[in-house]
């Protein structure tokens, strides 16, 4: 197929491709909006195709699995199982049944779908600047192999994952780490060659009890004690969470975190370095995996949290484990508090049986813009708060009322605090969002 030259000006331009990224574009393209997704990686999908290999949030944990997201998403979904890339399974900890899929048909689908739906794409291009005048963006500017180009929309959403578009625009954003313990990083990878039948006969227990024998033994490095693996679409093959990386460090005065470019080099180097002694310990310790290969490190380094922006509300603890409902609500999360600290283990906190939280649309909303929607995990919540919210599933649902909203604001000429909720509400219902618990 042959890829069209950029427009020069859109209704809708989208900043990261991930979850919510590529649900944005597809859905503010859907919606009638010239849209562009602009990423800096050379294809779509960003954690979910460049880091991890499972969605989490499409379903409760607890005696029930009750499905609390669906629309963009469910067509996700589909496409991955037209290409038998994908499967269900429940999660390690009780974090409720997770989709895992090949990542790398998944980059297929992405494109697919965004492409399908109308909207422009432009990869290998990095933010740079955000012109504002007024509180909204006029334009912005990324860097691409041909240098600076300047691209101009009415609407904008920031699903870049670290606020970068709100932050070039000088919008509140909170640094994770700079107030309150911020979430660990994790370089993820991939084995071959393992037996999967003889590994699935080591329970959950005896492997974190073998885990933390071998780290107390002294003979290997393992910062955290209770990570995981589970198996993928390609048979003998495993993917792992395990590694434990520092996410922010404070000294001299300088607050640093995963948006610096070198603390972010140490930390790319220090995952890989614990990844190979965790495979270490897999390959001598764990039943099934004395012939396994490395075959694949993540893209990047597993990011959980880094700037969060302040939005016109702040999602708090209290309305995570108290599963408020909002009259404003574009999305449900059912996922438990999550929170990778830095100590050896991870500490879990759940809602009630069976119980969702809804996701204000106002949380979408960063201070001092006019003309701006983010989406994902630089949402506006507390360290707590975001710890349950932050789910790919949940990143989805973001994703389509943003792009979804964008479309309508483009439209009406309105700015997000001027749209209709009811309206909004009832376009995402109609094409197949879950709003609330029936």
């Amino acid at each position: 197929m042959s890829i069209p030259f950029l427009d020069r000006k859109f209704d809708v331009i989208v900043a990261g491709s991930g979850s919510s990224g590529s649900t944005a574009a597809i859905a503010a393209a859907r919606a009638g909006a010239r849209t562009l997704l602009i990423e800096r990686y050379g294809f779509l999908g960003g954690t979910s195709t460049a880091v991890l290999d499972t969605f989490y949030g499409f379903y409760t944990p607890g005696t029930r699995a009750l499905k609390v997201v669906g629309g963009i998403a469910d067509d996700v979904i589909s496409e991955l199982r037209g290409l038998g890339g994908c499967f269900e399974r429940p999660n390690t900890y009780g974090a409720g049944t997770g989709v895992t899929y090949n990542s790398e048909y998944l980059k297929i689908v992405w494109e697919r779908l965004v492409l399908a739906s109308g909207a422009q794409v432009l990869l290998h291009a990095w933010m740079q600047e955000a012109n504002v005048s007024e509180g909204r963006i006029r334009s912005v500017t990324v860097a691409t192999k041909q240098g600076l180009r300047e691209l101009e929309a009415d609407f904008f959403v920031d699903a870049t994952g670290d606020a970068d578009l709100c932050y070039f625009a000088e919008a509140p954003c909170e640094l994770a780490g700079a107030h309150e313990p911020a979430q660990m990083l994790t370089t993820t990878f991939k084995v071959a060659n393992v037996d999967v039948a003889v590994r699935k006969g080591v329970s959950k227990q005896e492997f974190h009890s073998r885990m933390a024998e071998a780290a107390q033994s002294g003979l290997y490095d393992l910062p955290r004690r209770e990570g995981s693996d589970h198996v993928t679409p390609i048979p003998g093959v495993m993917a792992t969470n395990m590694t434990r990386v520092q996410s922010f460090a404070a000294s001299d005065g300088i607050f640093r975190n995963a948006c610096d470019p070198e603390f972010l080099t140490g930390a790319e180097i220090e995952g890989r370095r614990q990844a190979l002694e965790y495979l270490r310990f897999l390959k001598e310790e764990i039943p099934g995996y004395a012939n396994a290969e490395l075959v694949a490190f993540g893209t990047q380094i597993g990011v959980r949290e880094t700037r969060r922006v302040q939005g016109e509300y702040r999602m708090t603890r209290e309305d995570v484990l108290s599963a408020r409902q909002f009259e404003d609500q574009i999305g449900l999360c059912g996922a438990p508090i999550e929170e990778h600290h830095a100590g050896s283990d991870t500490r879990w906190r759940y809602l009630p049986d069976g119980s969702c939280v809804g996701i204000p649309f106002r949380a979408l909303i960063p201070l001092r813009l006019d003309n701006v929607l983010v989406g994902g995990r630089c949402f506006s919540a507390t360290h707590d708060a975001h710890a349950s919210v932050r789910s790919m599933a949940q990143c989805m649902a973001m994703g389509q009322a943003a792009g979804t909203a964008a479309a309508l604001c483009t439209a009406q000429k309105r700015s997000p605090r001027e749209l209709e909720i009811a309206h909004l509400q009832h376009m995402l219902r109609e094409n197949g969002a879950i709003l609330t618990l029936e």
